[in-house]
């Protein structure tokens, strides 16, 4: 996988917006890459939305990453999933999806970090960053072992949990090459203003 555009946009009902529109307000917004991130949802309605998203995605040829569902994701025709510590391992999810899939995996530690890189991932979510955020995380991982992931693995990392406009610059700066947003877009009172704000946090940001 390239590295992924700065800001990784997740569709998630956080906000009380429906999917699909949500979907809709990033896209117009320029988002270059998505994942549909649907906890606690029926399966077919996760399977609607995944394919009412995905035919969205590939007419703006933007990649749609699906969370946790291989399976899902497959009969989407999404670009890629996602997995959890708990969740398909990358060998089953990428027979499952095709060898051309995009395999993300989240980490917490530089162990699964390197665990992820070994087992083939074409990329590495790490996280929670920082405390508060869509999860009201209390343990943040902190920059300090995001800089430590950085400099064990060679993957694109994509940072999450309690990132925000404001501490989005110092994220890229630790070593992320990506940061998935939620609470800060999906609340925001302007969402489309909000989402042009981050994309134009570009790489040049770190130090």
């Amino acid at each position: 996988m390239r590295m992924p555009p700065p800001f990784y946009a997740i569709v998630d009902t956080a906000g009380g917006h429906d999917p699909v529109d949500l979907a809709c307000i990033l896209l117009a917004s320029g988002v270059r890459i998505m994942q549909l991130r649907l906890k606690n949802t029926a399966s077919r309605d996760f399977l609607a939305a995944a394919r009412a998203i995905a035919a969205l995605c590939h007419e703006r040829g933007v990649l749609l990453i699906v969370n946790d569902r291989a399976d899902i994701a497959k009969l989407a025709g999404a670009d890629g999933v996602h997995v959890g510590q708990d969740d398909l391992p990358i060998a089953d999810a990428r027979a499952l999806m095709g060898p051309a899939a995009i395999i993300g995996v989240s980490t917490h530690n530089v162990e699964q970090a390197h665990m992820a890189q070994a087992d083939g991932a074409d990329y590495i979510g790490f996280g929670a960053i920082y405390s508060g955020g869509l999860k009201n995380v209390q343990n943040a991982q902190g920059l300090d072992r995001l800089r430590a992931v950085r400099a064990a693995v060679t993957l694109p990392i994509v940072a999450i949990g309690g990132i925000t406009e404001a501490t989005m610059p110092e994220v890229l700066g630790a070593g992320a090459d990506a940061a998935a947003i939620i609470t800060d877009v999906v609340r925001a009172p302007d969402i489309p203003a909000k989402v042009r704000a981050l994309l134009a946090i570009t790489p040049a940001a770190r130090h």
